[in-house]
C-alpha cells in the first residue's frame, strides 16, 4: 500500500522533555514538525496495553485518527531488574497519577534501599511508533543501560535521569549535555532509527 505523504508531522506528547528531545533530533527533515505542546489540543487515549511498543501504536493510531498528520507516539521508561522490571510502562505514574517526577524518583530510591549497588540495574526503554489515519507506518525500539544511584546527579533531563549512572560516560543522564544524551539514550537511538525510517518514506 502506497504511503500517503505529509508536510506536517505530530509528535504526539504533552511532555516538554520527551517533545524538545525528539524534535531537535528530527531537525534538518523535509517535513513540519510540532508537538502537543505547541498549542494542539486533542483528548489524550487510555495507555492500557503491557508493553512500551504496544503503548506507542496505540498512542499514535489515536492521534492519527484525529489530525491529517503524520503522528510519531513514544512510550518510554525504567525497567529495574531488581525490581522484576518495574516500574516499566508504568514510569510516569509510579508514584500515582498526579505524581511529579520527585515523587517516582523517592518511591523508586525508597524501594530500592536495600538493594546491594551490584544488584541495582537498570535499562531505559523508548519504543516509537509513526502513524497515519489507522496506518501504522513504522515501529522502532532503542534501549541503554545503567545502573540506579542511592543519591540523584546533576540538573539535565528529566525523569529518573538524575539517578540513572551510565557507567561507560562515569554519569548519569542528568549530568550529560543534550548532545551527549541524544548520542547514547533510548530515545536518541530510537529517534535516530525512526529519523531513517521517515527520510525512506520522504523519498518515496
Amino acid at each position: 500500500m502506497e504511503v500517503i505523504p505529509s508536510t506536517s508531522l505530530l509528535i504526539a506528547t504533552s511532555n516538554p522533555g520527551k517533545a524538545h528531545e525528539i524534535k531537535a533530533a528530527l531537525d534538518g527533515l523535509a517535513i513540519n514538525v510540532k508537538s502537543l505542546c505547541d498549542g494542539k489540543r486533542l483528548n489524550s487515549p487510555t495507555e492500557d496495553a503491557d508493553t512500551f511498543i504496544g503503548n506507542a501504536r496505540l498512542k499514535a493510531l489515536h492521534y492519527a485518527r484525529l489530525c491529517d498528520d503524520w503522528t510519531l507516539a513514544d512510550d518510554s521508561g525504567l525497567a529495574v531488574d531488581a525490581l522484576d522490571g518495574a516500574p516499566g510502562v508504568y514510569s510516569a505514574r509510579f508514584a500515582g497519577s498526579d505524581a511529579h517526577d520527585s515523587d517516582n524518583n523517592d518511591k523508586l530510591l525508597h524501594l530500592l534501599a536495600d538493594t546491594p549497588t551490584q544488584a541495582r540495574t537498570a535499562h531505559f526503554v523508548c519504543a516509537l511508533a509513526l502513524a497515519h489515519k489507522n496506518r501504522i507506518l513504522a515501529q522502532v525500539q532503542g534501549k541503554v543501560s545503567g545502573m540506579i544511584l542511592t543519591v540523584a546527579r546533576g540538573n539535565n533531563g528529566f525523569g529518573y535521569d538524575p539517578l540513572f549512572y551510565v557507567p561507560m560516560l562515569r554519569r548519569t543522564m542528568a549530568e550529560l549535555s543534550a548532545e551527549q544524551k541524544n548520542e547514547i539514550s533510548h530515545r536518541g537511538q530510537a529517534v535516530s532509527a525512526m529519523r531513517a525510517k521517515i527520510q525512506d518514506i520522504l523519498k518515496r
